[in-house]
């Protein structure tokens, strides 16, 4: 379980998460004005997936009428699909730390590339 309230920092501000919901292998966290919400989520079959998700929601001006305002929002996951057997939960973490690393290097430009669309 983790610990409670998480915390996520977005444009140098953090935001703290208090768990909202838990249940079999999944946790959600959600902001104080229910903008933010990061969940945990574990499956288990012929292979075990592990995931996290923030959503991210905001309120802004509607781009079709300017005086109105709307909600909008988006999210970004990340997946770790393993196999039952073969990889130590550290082997893992190598391999997802090595993956975070390359999206960090360079202030981010992995990531600026990814959502400008390029592959």
């Amino acid at each position: 379980m983790f610990t409670d309230p998480q915390s996520v920092t977005i444009n140098a501000v953090a935001i703290p998460l208090p768990r909202t919901s838990s249940g079999d292998n999944k946790g959600v966290y959600t902001s104080a004005d229910g903008l933010v919400q990061e969940t945990a989520v574990h499956s288990y079959g012929r292979r075990t997936r592990r995931s996290i998700r923030l959503q991210h929601s905001k309120v802004a001006p509607d781009p079709l009428i300017s005086a109105q305002n709307i909600k909008f929002s988006m999210s970004c996951s990340l997946v770790v699909d393993v196999p039952p057997t073969g990889y130590t939960a550290t082997e893992a973490k190598q391999v997802v730390v090595g993956l975070i690393a390359q999206l960090n290097a360079s202030s981010g430009a992995l990531i600026t590339k990814l959502l400008g669309g390029e592959s």
